[in-house]
């Protein structure tokens, strides 16, 4: 691996530790709800989950989001490689209409039978916090790659800019999934722009019409735009039951039991 690749990864690792870390103690400090499970086999199981996938990720390194933006700009490829613009509006193109394809692809996990049997694995936690991030199939993570890096080699985007949107998407995407109450008024202010705690919570409900909203990552733009935005969960931030009605146990905390998911007859 040479230079650029090893900081790349060291940068986006410590990034990410430090704000798993972060967000756990703000959470810790400003909790919005009580816990379901113990965190010790919830903890273990996403961690777990996490490491499995990027551990799969590596063994497909030539298709990820940076490999696929620095082959599109190597042979010439993507919409942004034929045009001549500013670097600041190229980057911010490419950052909305990477975060559009996000939206697009989270919508199509609940919608196609396939990827929602994986989706679900996520949507199976009881409870919601920064670590809900972190639980992905290894085989949804796989096929989000594969996904990701097609769009990029039809957009062409800068190196810089695709470092940048998968920092910000991971960091956004546990500060949302965190179990950190924010002070409503600013709550309001902040998803006008991005997606908070609050907005996101709504969408790990276990009513369908709750389930299958609030499905932006990053900006909150894209559920007011496409009719998706549910503002607050019917049964309220406190009382508001996580996770899905068919797994309302402690399975989903084990970890073999979540890899086994989307293998099992039960469709729910």
């Amino acid at each position: 691996m040479d230079f650029a690749g090893n900081f790349e990864v060291w940068l986006r690792g410590g990034l990410f530790f430090g704000l798993l870390c972060l967000f756990l103690l703000a959470e810790s400090l400003f909790p919005r709800r009580r816990k379901t499970l113990k965190i010790t086999g919830r903890w273990f199981t996403n961690i777990s989950m996490t490491v499995i996938s990027n551990f799969c990720v590596r063994l497909i390194e030539p298709v990820t989001a940076m490999a696929a933006a620095a082959y599109a700009i190597k042979a010439d490829w993507g919409v942004l490689n034929q045009v001549s613009l500013h670097p600041a509006l190229e980057f911010l193109i490419a950052f909305i209409l990477l975060d559009l394809a996000i939206y697009i692809q989270h919508v199509a996990t609940h919608k196609i039978p396939f990827l929602w049997r994986l989706h679900k694995v996520h949507h199976s936690d009881r409870d919601i916090d920064t670590t809900t991030a972190l639980r992905f199939h290894p085989v949804e993570i796989i096929l989000s790659m594969i996904y990701k890096s097609a769009i990029i080699l039809l957009l062409g985007p800068a190196l810089l800019a695709v470092l940048i949107f998968e920092i910000v998407l991971n960091g956004c995407a546990m500060f949302n999934h965190s179990n950190l109450k924010l002070p409503l008024p600013f709550d309001r202010l902040l998803r006008l722009i991005i997606v908070t705690p609050d907005m996101h919570r709504v969408h790990h409900s276990v009513h369908d019409q709750e389930t299958n909203a609030n499905y932006g990552f990053n900006l909150s733009l894209w559920d007011r735009l496409f009719g998706t935005y549910v503002a607050q969960p019917k049964d309220g931030h406190t009382h508001m039951n996580i996770g899905l009605n068919a797994y309302q146990s402690e399975s989903p905390a084990r970890l073999g039991w979540s890899l086994w998911l989307p293998f099992t007859k039960k469709t729910d």
